[in-house]
């Protein structure tokens, strides 16, 4: 199934693009240290959905509902949420190396959760805390960015690393005053990424922007193609590229610190699946978004379940998305001869 010249998908990869996930999501929800079959799954998910009692042991329900069924949806969420993210900022500024947090928001949500931690907030709190921080970190970086220059992307991008690499110093700073039997811990571990707090109280409050983000990706897609023109080029198409810019800026930043506020930072999905999206499909955001959206979501509820599954010891997400992500990064490289966005 090649992409058509236009930049749509054929009918077919849309059909795999939505079936996909929800077949890699049902499969992880039988893989665990308790192994559950996919016929007993089917049986919970089916009877939930239907207002039935499951026939399945009441274990085997909790198991799948309470505990394995949110990590999944968070998974599925954060996955697609940053590599959506990732080739937002890509094409806004042009940069192949553009990650979502170009502007410096995954060290103002990581800032504001270990300040949550010191603080003593429940989880719910440090979630607020870290999606609060995350939007002062791309405020000041714009304001720090944008100054007679507006035009100048390469300014904002220079801010992002500034302010960026001062959260980094704050989070250190926050360590350093941590106690280190109990928070200085429990702040380490978040830092690497995990989803093993997930429920549904949490992804009631972080869900909401990270679908709203994706769908207004969705919905202005094909305007993305825009992003890399000039100020003139852009104007004579009919479009204010100021906005469309601002729009990019805010839906992508809303969808990392959201990301980032749920399960710490989670590094090599927003640079990765775009640009393995790319390789397949081309340059056109008509197929890239859509299909960076359903890559990133498988990406990340297998790396999930690896996690989980792979030691008696959960690993932490980061761990495993770096080690899986830059030989894969090299390799599709090497085979592309070099990246063009």
């Amino acid at each position: 199934m090649r992409v058509r010249r236009d930049g749509k998908l054929p009918i077919g990869w849309h059909v795999l693009l939505v079936l996909l996930p929800i077949l890699v999501a049902i499969a992880a929800l039988g893989i665990g240290r308790m192994s559950i079959s996919p016929a007993e799954v089917f049986d919970v998910l089916t009877a939930k959905l239907l207002g039935n009692e499951p026939a399945s042991s009441e274990l085997v329900v909790k198991t799948v509902m309470q505990l394995r069924l949110p990590r999944i949806l968070l998974a599925a969420l954060v996955g697609a949420g940053l590599s959506v993210s990732g080739c937002a900022f890509q094409s806004l500024f042009a940069n192949p190396l553009a990650t979502p947090d170009t502007l410096g928001v995954a060290s103002g949500a990581s800032f504001g959760a270990a300040l949550g931690i010191l603080l003593g907030f429940n989880l719910v709190g440090v979630q607020m805390l870290g999606l609060l921080m995350g939007g002062v970190a791309v405020t000041l970086t714009w304001l720090a960015g944008s100054g007679r220059d507006k035009g100048g992307l390469s300014y904002i991008v220079l801010s992002g690393i500034m302010i960026g690499s001062l959260f980094s110093a704050l989070v250190s700073f926050i360590k350093f005053a941590a106690d280190e039997e109990s928070q200085l811990p429990a702040i380490t571990y978040w830092l690497m990424g995990g989803l093993d707090k997930a429920n549904y109280k949490t992804l009631s409050l972080g869900a909401p922007v990270i679908i709203a983000g994706l769908l207004l990706f969705m919905l202005i897609r094909w305007r993305m193609n825009l992003l890399q023109l000039s100020d003139d080029e852009a104007r004579a198409s009919g479009i204010n590229v100021g906005l469309l810019r601002a729009v990019t800026v805010v839906a992508a930043t809303a969808i990392t610190a959201s990301c980032v506020s749920m399960c710490g930072q989670v590094g090599w999905v927003g640079l990765l699946i775009p640009h393995m999206c790319r390789m397949l499909f081309g340059n056109n955001h008509l197929s890239i978004v859509p299909s960076s959206l359903s890559l990133g979501a498988v990406f990340m509820i297998i790396v999930d379940t690896m996690a989980r599954s792979i030691s008696a010891a959960e690993i932490p997400v980061s761990i495993l998305t770096a080690i899986i992500g830059a030989p894969f990064f090299i390799v599709l490289m090497r085979r592309s001869g070099g990246w063009r966005i």
